[in-house]
């Protein structure tokens, strides 16, 4: 398994990255994930759309919570696009958070059972066993057209890059 150290911090500490680096021009990896209801959910079940893949490591934290309602928010007007919110909370705190925020357009979803996603994506924060801060946009085609690693996990992502690069591919 690769891994790769100081790519990402918390808290000013380095942290090593476990998983495959993704890059734009990547066929995005198939993944499966846990909806709130524990059912199996793959990324090709949203094939033919854009998605916005948002990483973070707990819906638990502020930046975590900020991250999954701002992106909830503006995929409201981006037509066919879809946002998969990846962490690996247990799906029931996925579902208690969404419920308590109303989050309807973005689709949480956990890693918790075999970091799947995680290990494919390169998000994987070895030491602590939780996802990394960022953000994966993949085409209709499935290609990864916008990749970010958060340096800082504690900071948000580029929420204009990343919905940029949605816009150029509605």
């Amino acid at each position: 398994m690769e891994k790769r150290t100081g790519i990402v911090t918390f808290q000013g500490n380095p942290l090593t990255l476990a998983g495959t680096e993704i890059k734009v021009g990547d066929k995005a990896p198939n993944f499966t994930a846990a909806n709130n209801g524990l059912a199996p959910v793959s990324l090709e079940d949203n094939a033919g759309k854009v998605r916005i893949l948002s990483i973070m490591p707990s819906i638990d934290t502020p930046v975590c919570a900020n991250q999954t309602r701002t992106f909830n928010k503006e995929v409201t007007d981006l037509g066919d696009v879809v946002v998969l919110t990846l962490s690996v909370d247990l799906p029931f705190a996925l579902g208690r958070f969404c419920a308590a925020e109303g989050i309807d357009k973005a689709i949480t979803l956990s890693d918790y059972h075999s970091l799947d996603f995680g290990l494919k994506y390169g998000f994987v924060l070895d030491e602590l066993r939780l996802l990394s801060r960022g953000v994966v946009v993949v085409d209709k085609k499935g290609v990864v057209q916008y990749v970010e690693y958060v340096k800082e996990v504690t900071d948000e992502p580029n929420f204009s890059a990343a919905l940029d690069a949605v816009k150029k591919l509605i």
